[in-house]
């Protein structure tokens, strides 16, 4: 199995929205091992104060935060992009084991190898308690809304 990943570097605006989208469809799935494959064997991140490097540690991470942040959904926009990287900006929601449910809106920094695959990632992450009645993000996004811009707040 090629563990190519298009599009390549260097990105175009095109290019680089295919690259977000296709990562928030994959973090959807909410599955660790194909989220995974989709970074270097030897990938490095910093997810908030977590330092991880490598699919292991990834795949691990990623099982213990789906864990626990239940009925996840995710929302990417990209910010910008140049070359070989890029950078997003995005909210999910999920709730916890009691019940509380969370926004979480952040930042990232992505920067992939020539093969397309991410072998860096640097995400900011807060958190914001908030009502069911509040939610605003179910599930996969509908590929009419693909592109769209997530609101602030």
């Amino acid at each position: 199995m090629s563990e190519d990943r298009p599009p390549y570097p260097p990105f175009t605006h095109e290019t680089a929205l295919q690259k977000v989208q296709a990562a928030e469809d994959a973090w959807n799935t909410r599955d660790p091992q194909r989220v995974a494959m989709a970074y270097t064997p030897d990938s490095t991140w910093r997810n908030r104060d977590t330092f991880i490097s490598g699919r292991d540690e990834i795949i691990a991470f990623l099982t213990q935060k789906w864990g626990r942040e239940l009925d996840y959904a995710l929302r990417k926009s990209l910010w910008g992009f140049q070359e070989n990287r890029i950078s997003v900006r995005f909210q999910y929601e999920c709730h916890d084991a009691e019940g509380q449910w969370w926004r979480s809106y952040g930042n990232e920094l992505w920067e992939f190898d020539e093969r397309g695959l991410m072998r860096r990632r640097e995400a900011s992450i807060n958190d914001v308690a908030i009502n069911a009645a509040d939610r605003r993000i179910y599930g996969t996004r509908p590929a009419g809304e693909h592109g769209i811009d997530i609101p602030l707040r």
